[in-house]
């Protein structure tokens, strides 16, 4: 499955499936914007874009956004 890693660490993951893209953000990503992505169909730590539906690009990047500002504030306090 193709991750974004910063600092070795893993940011977000994703996959395509036949009728929806995977989006795995770790719990703290999707924890964080539970209500945004209420409105979509979810398991354990991942969320379900349907491919019928236009993405939501700008809350992706805001999800993307907040777990590298997590990433770089672990990274600093070693």
């Amino acid at each position: 499955m193709p991750a974004y890693k910063l600092n070795g660490k893993p940011l977000v993951y994703f996959a395509g499936y036949k009728n929806h893209i995977g989006f795995y953000a770790t719990p703290t990503g999707h924890d964080h914007f539970a209500e945004e992505l209420s409105v979509y169909k979810q398991g354990k730590g991942s969320v379900q874009f349907p491919i019928n539906e236009p993405m939501p690009y700008e809350l992706i990047k805001r999800i993307v956004t907040f777990r590298v500002k997590e990433n770089e504030q672990k990274s600093t306090k070693k």
